[in-house]
């Protein structure tokens, strides 16, 4: 059986809120913590780890729905979206790749009033080759779990975001 891990940053936390909150709530909070302090160490991670490659986590992440995308292309509104950002994040963002050459504009032929976003060859061909980068983080920074736990933390998590209408379109 696995050995109850130490104490975190959260735990003195939540032991500071016992007075304040019952049991359900401080899980709640314990989990709302631990998930946001992951998150952040994630993203500074993965940022510090592309940086040498030229290019940043939001760029890749755009790139990367694109290219998961039929024919490599998505509406702005379908990218923001895929990336919860609002319409001017979008077009900021795409107007930065479409500069390195990375993605192309164009107005979508059925309808004049939408604005297709299309996967250059040179940004899939960059994507591509800092894959590699992001996963060897992310691997290293999840290792404290094992495959099954994280298979389980999946579905959990999953299931959170499907109750809250997150649902593949």
């Amino acid at each position: 059986m696995p050995q109850e891990p130490a104490a975190d940053y959260v735990d003195g936390m939540v032991d500071f809120l016992t007075q304040q909150h019952d049991s359900e709530a401080l899980e709640a909070k314990a989990l709302a913590y631990r998930l946001r302090r992951l998150t952040h160490r994630l993203e500074t991670d993965l940022k510090r780890e592309l940086a040498p490659h030229g290019i940043e986590l939001w760029a890749l992440e755009l790139l990367a729905c694109l290219l998961r995308a039929p024919e490599r292309q998505l509406t702005a509104s379908q990218l923001a979206t895929a990336m919860q950002l609002t319409s001017g994040a979008v077009t900021n963002r795409v107007a930065k790749l479409e500069a390195k050459g990375w993605a192309v504009r164009d107005f979508a032929p059925h309808d004049r009033r939408s604005v297709m976003v299309s996967l250059t060859q040179e940004g899939s061909e960059r994507a591509r080759d800092v894959f590699a980068t992001k996963t060897e983080t992310e691997l290293r920074l999840l290792s404290a779990l094992s495959t099954e736990d994280q298979r389980r933390l999946n579905g959990d998590l999953r299931r959170v975001l499907i109750a809250l209408g997150d649902r593949e379109s």
